[in-house]
């Protein structure tokens, strides 16, 4: 998944979970890891952290 996938992806599940989108991303994010996905875990890592700036930029 590229750079401007991850924004989409995580502009998205904004939209659908609002402040509980950051944490099921990083839900997402540890069940990867756990299956040993590592590369699946990272993709998860930056749509999280992608969330997280637009909760700042949404709250100002």
């Amino acid at each position: 998944m590229d750079h401007k996938d991850r924004v989409q992806y995580a502009r998205s599940l904004y939209d659908a979970h609002g402040s509980k989108a950051e944490a099921e991303a990083a839900q997402k994010a540890a069940s990867a890891r756990a299956a040993g996905n590592a590369a699946e875990a990272q993709t998860w890592e930056s749509i999280r952290a992608q969330i997280r700036e637009m909760r700042s930029a949404y709250q100002g």
